[in-house]
């Protein structure tokens, strides 16, 4: 597991897309769990519809956010400072060839980490991500090559849900954005419980060791001065 901080989107994104390459050419030889912050930044899916972005991208970059087009499936998304983004590099041979199954786990990750922190959430059928109370908390957009995953999750725990007033949310009209911040104001140190909560969940969920690699993160992708 990989805590990169925070960083640009267009520098995790090809950090990602690399990892991916060398982990179907062999180069690597275990999974690996990227976790990140990001600054302000609109990505649009490959379902995105126009109806989802009413504010030209062009003004959202005069407000100054980024906009990256990306190959993940879905519609637009918004990642911000305070919200907890997952980008799972796995070669799905290990467990099963099953994108649905895939996705259903990420979901349990996010369900089993915000129960630990207090949080009663579940799915919505139909919709992928997690759900609390009728107000979605967390996203999900994934894309896979060869069967090794990219992309992710991304969990709102203390972003500035304004921010998603930009864009419709994943093309759901009238949804509501919530976090971890809003549904449990009192709870103390509300990043680190989330945190630590997602990367024991996600170890449970895949049956894997997790272990912090701190030593690779400056490697792999050096932070912006």
């Amino acid at each position: 597991m990989l805590d990169l901080g925070r960083r640009r989107y267009g520098e995790v994104l090809e950090l990602q897309r690399r990892l991916c390459r060398q982990r179907m050419a062999g180069e690597i030889a275990e999974d690996c769990l990227l976790l990140v912050e990001h600054e302000p930044v609109v990505t649009l899916g490959r379902g995105t519809r126009a109806t989802s972005l009413p504010i030209p991208a062009s003004e959202l970059v005069a407000r100054g956010l980024d906009v990256f087009e990306v190959e993940r499936g879905g519609d637009v998304t918004l990642h911000a400072p305070g919200q907890l983004v997952g980008y799972p590099i796995l070669d799905l041979s290990g467990w099963r060839r099953d994108l649905h199954w895939y996705l259903r786990q990420l979901e349990e990750v996010l369900i089993r980490g915000l129960d630990r922190v207090g949080i009663a959430s579940g799915r919505d059928p139909g919709r992928t991500g997690v759900w609390t109370g009728g107000r979605k908390i967390a996203s999900i957009g994934i894309h896979v090559k060869q069967w090794v995953t990219f992309h992710g999750f991304a969990l709102n725990v203390t972003t500035d849900l304004s921010l998603f007033d930009l864009i419709v949310p994943c093309g759901l009209t009238g949804v509501t954005m919530t976090s971890v911040g809003r549904e449990r104001p009192t709870l103390s140190n509300p990043w680190n419980r989330s945190r630590e909560a997602v990367i024991a969940t996600f170890g449970e969920a895949f049956e894997r060791e997790m272990r912090e690699q701190p030593d690779r993160v400056a490697a792999l992708a050096p932070t912006e001065r």
